[in-house]
């Protein structure tokens, strides 16, 4: 079990202003210098009263591009959590950052104090994309980061961004492709949103630009989620994390406060309808982990109806089992 601390530093250190992104809109958290160690000591001590035995907790710098900061106010504030390491109460610092900020020198750094998991702001592979997201860096700068932190022994993580500007269908499943190439140890993916006060939400008002669909972001994201698994990748969150001030920003866009779970749902009911068609007739007793019921009824029960409008419920029976592992299922033709 993971338990991650998050401490979310806004902007901080960002050398460009992304097509998409309002930082301080979507934290809606402003980082303090003044009160950094009473803050960071603070946080540690809530979040410590949560944990649970044999919980591996981490502590996570969220939100800006960390190794872009001044190296002096890096090694600031990495030290302020360093105590918790050495007393064994943390088990690793994570970070955010860009991958043009990642360098050799960058890495003894945060190897130096505890940091173990880098996560990459990659958003896509595609060059186009990424200049008409304005994100100032390349697709070469992406894979030589994610190369050079591998070889640092570092875990990688990737974010992407489906939905940018200039991104077809088939150029996110190419950036799919090499991202699998990259073999990173996570990915997370956010459909892009346009929130207020951004360059894209200008954009979006002028009629420049078209967000995704609810259903084609679902759709692209079911597709990524199930790649990325195939290839031992794990996918740690799909969607932004739902907040009040997230839900208050966003001026159009695939938000769903559900959004995972809507993924999952529409990756069950695949699952489910392949085992059906692979048995025409017969019944079926599908058996699945209680973690999975909720996402294999579907919101609303929306995958049930599904079922139903499809003819096959009749022939299905569903059986918790307590030995299987979120995610997976057997089934027996009877």
């Amino acid at each position: 079990m993971v338990l991650i601390i998050p401490y979310f530093i806004a902007h901080q250190g960002c050398p460009h202003q992304c097509l998409f992104c309002n930082q301080q809109e979507i934290t809606g958290e402003v980082f303090s210098p003044a009160h950094l160690k009473r803050d960071i000591d603070q946080r540690i001590r809530q979040w410590l009263s949560y944990r649970k035995a044999n919980t591996n907790v981490q502590f996570a710098f969220y939100g800006g591009s960390f190794t872009c900061l001044p190296e002096e106010r890096q090694r600031t504030m990495l030290g302020a959590v360093s105590p918790w390491l050495d007393l064994g109460d943390l088990s690793t610092i994570r970070l955010s950052t860009r991958p043009d900020c990642i360098d050799r020198q960058r890495i003894q750094l945060l190897h130096d104090h505890g940091v173990g998991i880098v996560e990459l702001g990659v958003q896509s592979l595609d060059d186009e994309v990424l200049s008409q997201a304005h994100r100032g860096h390349s697709s070469y700068d992406c894979r030589q980061a994610t190369q050079l932190l591998k070889k640092a022994g570092m875990e990688v993580g990737i974010q992407l961004m489906p939905g940018l500007p200039g991104e077809t269908r088939t150029s996110f499943r190419r950036t799919v492709h090499q991202v699998i190439e990259l073999q990173p140890a996570f990915v997370r993916i956010y459909p892009v949103l346009i929130i207020r006060n951004s360059g894209l939400a200008e954009r979006y008002q002028k009629g420049a630009y078209t967000p995704l669909s609810l259903q084609k972001a679902v759709v692209l994201t079911t597709w990524a989620r199930r790649r990325f698994l195939a290839h031992g990748i794990q996918v740690v969150r799909m969607g932004l994390q739902p907040s009040t001030s997230l839900a208050a920003s966003v001026l159009a866009g695939p938000y769903h406060p559900a959004f995972g779970e809507m993924v999952l749902s529409r990756e069950w009911l695949r699952r489910t309808r392949e085992v059906m068609a692979a048995h025409p007739g017969r019944n079926i007793s599908l058996h699945i982990a209680a973690a999975d019921l909720s996402s294999f009824n579907g919101i609303r029960k929306a995958n049930r109806r599904r079922l139903q409008a499809l003819g096959v419920e009749k022939r299905l029976t569903v059986h918790i089992d307590k030995t299987l592992q979120r995610g997976s299922m057997r089934h027996v033709v009877c």
